[in-house]
């Protein structure tokens, strides 16, 4: 089975991180009307705070977070610093939307914007996803960056509401955009990744640097492209995870933790 990259020392520094917190959350209405989606609490506290505390123990300078729909209330609930037992994640604010009323740049168009402010190599997650095991891991970190592949992304099983998944993996640990009707299986993907920022250049992406014209851009096809020159890898990730994007899905999170209490 491919594994995440070869680890190096643990003393390796982490690049920084971006986490995704600027979409609407349509499908999560009414919940998210007055509030963001990665401030919703999951098993007592915001959906957003698992992924800074991962983060924040895994030794990453700063966290970049991309605001958008009713952005204002992140800042004001997280402040410029999360502190987890002594250890200190500086919170940079990447605001796509100062009205607040929900028009992101998708992601990446977001990342695009805020690609000033993350360096060569950087960690992605986005807010709406509950991995509280996931390890932000610097070995894997470092080989990422010591090697040529222009993203790094960590694949999951395919949840119900995804049973068609994403991407396949190769037997040498690399993504694949399976063309239709190929029998190999496919993986959904967790959101979760290892990006470097040539991928939002010519001739991956054409957007100019900064995004100053606020252009709306997916990450698939940049990710496709890049597949298609052998230059995108794959782990598969067996921990806990949940696409946290229905009030359903949120309240059976919530349900499955308060039972295991009693």
């Amino acid at each position: 089975m491919p594994s995440v990259p070869v680890s190096a020392p643990s003393s390796t520094l982490q690049p920084p991180a971006m986490l995704l917190a600027a979409g609407r959350g349509e499908r999560m209405r009414p919940l998210t009307d007055h509030c963001p989606k990665p401030l919703l609490e999951v098993q007592g506290q915001p959906l957003l705070q698992w992924h800074l505390q991962a983060l924040a123990s895994a030794g990453v300078p700063r966290a970049v977070i991309n605001l958008g729909w009713l952005g204002a209330q992140i800042p004001a609930r997280l402040g410029p610093c999360f502190t987890q037992a002594g250890a200190g994640l500086p919170l940079v604010y990447s605001d796509e939307d100062p009205s607040g009323q929900g028009s992101a740049l998708e992601t990446a168009g977001g990342i695009a914007r805020a690609l000033a402010q993350l360096g060569p190599v950087f960690w992605l997650a986005a807010g709406d996803v509950f991995a509280p095991d996931f390890t932000f891991d610097a070995g894997a970190a470092a080989a990422f960056a010591a090697g040529d592949q222009l993203a790094h992304l960590w694949l999951v099983p395919n949840p119900e509401h995804h049973p068609q998944g994403d991407f396949g993996l190769s037997d040498d640990g690399l993504a694949l955009d399976l063309p239709a009707g190929d029998p190999r299986p496919r993986w959904t993907y967790s959101t979760i990744a290892l990006l470097r920022a040539e991928l939002f250049a010519a001739p991956w992406c054409d957007i100019p640097a900064g995004n100053p014209e606020g252009a709306r851009a997916a990450l698939g096809p940049l990710l496709r492209r890049a597949m298609a020159a052998g230059r995108v890898g794959a782990s598969l990730y067996p921990g806990c995870w949940t696409d946290v994007g229905t009030p359903e899905r949120l309240q059976h999170l919530n349900a499955s933790a308060a039972n295991s209490a009693v």
